[in-house]
């Protein structure tokens, strides 16, 4: 802490990260064990962000994140958008494809970045927007291999005609990125995606998780 910065406001913050690590909710004492403060300290901690709609807390006592932090979600996505655009714009223009960066939002995998190539003669209309179950197409089971091996590379996942037919994806998931969970990917028509693509489409996911960091 430097005499720029409050305490206070850093405790909270503190708190919100614990509580977004969890799928289970932290107890007072456990918030009061990892921030190494007093029980009344994070009562108080609690209740300000209670009344913000930014934690609640389950019958059991148990503090989770509240659904306050949807309104702040929803102006993250620009910013994310943003950020991954120049490396979106090589991938597709580099494979002839439609490009993508896909978001986890609750149950489902959301587009929120879309770049065509501009010198096809015809490829896949993907729109930013467009959502789909997280175990189907290469976006969102590229965002579940990195759930079950979090500690290492996935790699990149192929799919073929499960959202679309006739339709080839790939897609690798962004690693490293505290806050965000989602993957870059391509989907063009095809039978089958030519084996370049693969390795090509993880380094586009590493360019839009060091443009997030």
């Amino acid at each position: 802490m430097t005499a720029e910065t409050s305490q206070t406001l850093d405790r909270g913050l503190r708190v919100l990260k614990l509580l977004a690590d969890t799928d289970h909710g932290l107890t007072v004492t456990e918030l009061s064990n990892k921030l190494g403060v007093n029980r009344t300290v994070v009562y108080r901690l609690l209740a300000t962000l209670e009344q913000h709609a930014l934690v609640r807390r389950d019958l059991g006592g148990r503090a989770r994140v509240g659904l306050g932090v949807l309104r702040l979600g929803r102006q993250v996505h620009p910013l994310v958008r943003e950020a991954a655009l120049p490396a979106l714009r090589s991938l597709a223009e580099d494979i002839g494809a439609t490009a993508h960066l896909t978001l986890v939002d609750g149950a489902e995998a959301l587009a929120v970045a879309v770049v065509e190539p501009t010198w096809t003669d015809y490829h896949v209309a993907y729109r930013a927007g467009f959502r789909h179950p997280l175990d189907r197409g290469a976006a969102g089971r590229a965002i579940l291999s990195a759930r079950i091996q979090p500690l290492r590379d996935p790699g990149y996942t192929l799919t073929h005609g499960e959202l679309e037919a006739g339709a080839s994806g790939a897609a690798a998931p962004l690693l490293g990125v505290t806050g965000v969970e989602g993957s870059v990917g391509v989907v063009m028509l095809a039978d089958a995606v030519p084996e370049r693509v693969g390795p090509r489409v993880v380094d586009a996911a590493k360019e839009v998780a060091e443009a997030l960091r």
